[in-house]
């Protein structure tokens, strides 16, 4: 008679090492971190997935006099307004050229959710923790203030953003 082992009822099909092959499989997966990607000029940037709560095509944008010109103005998303941040000023490029069409990336932070506005949104790609560097020293330093990370990818560099750092504005001024 052959013994049941009730303890394995998961996977109770697959052969003991599949079991333990898929095991360390899933663990190095758990390591690896995603995020949702986008551009603002030639940078290639995201924040963590988890962070995001949607994307879209930048909506109109009431204006907030006296404000920082960090902060683009207020949205309404679905009855909820939102204050949408201009990330190339936050990061220290230049204003979006007139008549481009800005993207939203709306990021959920303890103070409730922030609309940054970016040029392009990229993709969500997962990166494995190996590839991750500190920030560079020859980043412009309002850039690197607000970079966790670089990952060096086939294509490049991509720029991981401490999100948290991103929605300081300290002074009027970042």
């Amino acid at each position: 008679m052959e013994r049941v082992d009730e303890r394995r009822q998961p996977h109770q099909d697959l052969p003991v090492e599949m079991e333990r092959r898929r095991s360390r499989v899933d663990r190095r997966r758990e390591n690896n971190r995603q995020y949702a990607t986008f551009y603002i000029a030639d940078h290639f940037l995201g924040v963590e997935v988890e962070k995001v709560q949607e994307v879209f095509a930048a909506q109109e944008i009431a204006p907030v006099p006296l404000s920082s010109p960090i902060i683009a103005g207020l949205i309404n998303l679905r009855g909820e307004i939102v204050t949408a941040m201009d990330l190339r000023v936050r990061l220290g490029f230049p204003p979006f050229p007139e008549g481009a069409q800005a993207m939203s990336v709306v990021i959920r932070t303890p103070d409730g959710p922030i609309n940054l506005l970016v040029d392009q949104i990229g993709d969500v790609i997962e990166v494995a923790s190996n590839l991750f560097e500190p920030t560079p020293e020859t980043l412009n330093s309002r850039l690197g203030s607000v970079v966790e990370g670089v990952y060096k990818l086939e294509g490049g560099l991509f720029l991981a953003l401490d999100i948290n750092e991103v929605v300081k504005i300290a002074d009027g001024k970042a």
